[in-house]
């Protein structure tokens, strides 16, 4: 698959991961999350919940779940399934409260569907999504080395 202006690419401790971003699902998400991109926000941020079976979040840059850029997003549900390989943004109880934090699915999470913000898709290195050490919290966790936009690497 080429790489667009919304091919993000998480260079991860376990290999990278190339998710193919969807501005028609999620324009103000993907927006947000390509300026975090381009500002090195999360670079070396670890994968702080991971859950076999359903899922490994990121984006919390004090490594608990507890923090993220200070910028709260307007939720963007959308009718796209939450499958293997989809990015989703995870949120508070309200739904207006993402921020940095976004998890990839491991397995089909179905019951998830319209209540997060869907805004990507694995396209390549899901293999490598599937090696993250599992754990809440992890211990001694994997993490984003290095994520850039693909466009921006040329």
């Amino acid at each position: 698959m080429a790489a667009t202006e919304n091919t993000l690419i998480l260079e991860t401790t376990q290999g990278p991961v190339t998710i193919e971003m969807r501005p028609d699902l999620a324009p103000g998400h993907v927006a947000r999350i390509k300026e975090l991109v381009r500002e090195g926000f999360y670079d070396g941020i670890v994968f702080h919940r991971v859950i076999d079976g359903f899922m490994a979040q990121t984006g919390c840059p004090q490594g608990t779940g507890m923090g993220g850029s200070g910028q709260k997003l307007k939720a963007e549900f959308n009718k796209e399934p939450h499958v293997r390989g989809t990015a989703s943004m995870a949120r508070a109880a309200n739904p207006d409260s993402g921020d940095s934090q976004f998890f990839i699915c491991f397995d089909d999470a179905s019951f998830l569907n319209g209540q997060y913000t869907v805004w990507g898709k694995v396209t390549e290195g899901m293999e490598n999504v599937d090696k993250i050490k599992r754990g809440e919290p992890v211990q001694n966790p994997d993490k984003i080395v290095k994520a850039r936009m693909a466009a921006d690497a040329a």
